[in-house]
């Protein structure tokens, strides 16, 4: 259960849409309503992804057509400027990524892991406060 909120990178090939890069996959099942309930629930996602140029561009607006403007895109902090001589690797509390040990879990286990739990203790919390009364 998340008690805070949190800085999420999330890999696009194979975890948000299916693998047919340089082409754009169908988006893989739960995928986008998952990451829409993180950004509600004040989580700040980050695209980590390994396009770049055209196609990068092509997943960012895939993604915002489907409801989902990031955070940042290939860096910790939107404001970071991104230099290929320099690590890409970025800050984050979490990681979504299809190359996981184990491989990806489902869009719909990832959402109960992130956000299911922590909704179920808020509506046991109403409950309890109803019967208060």
């Amino acid at each position: 259960m998340l008690s805070e909120t949190l800085t999420i990178a999330i890999d696009f090939d194979g975890t948000i849409v299916e693998n047919e890069y340089p082409e754009i996959g169908k988006p893989k099942i739960f995928a986008f309503d998952t990451l829409k309930s993180l950004q509600k629930n004040g989580h700040r996602l980050i695209l980590w992804t390994f396009r770049y140029g055209k196609p990068l561009e092509e997943a960012v607006a895939f993604c915002e057509e489907n409801g989902i403007i990031f955070y940042a895109v290939n860096k910790s902090f939107p404001e970071e400027e991104f230099d290929f001589k320099v690590s890409r690797k970025i800050s984050a509390d979490i990681f979504i990524d299809d190359r996981n040990i184990g491989g990806l879990l489902g869009w719909g286990e990832i959402y109960h892991h992130l956000i299911g739990e922590k909704k179920a203790e808020i509506n046991k919390k109403k409950n309890f406060l109803f019967f208060k009364k």
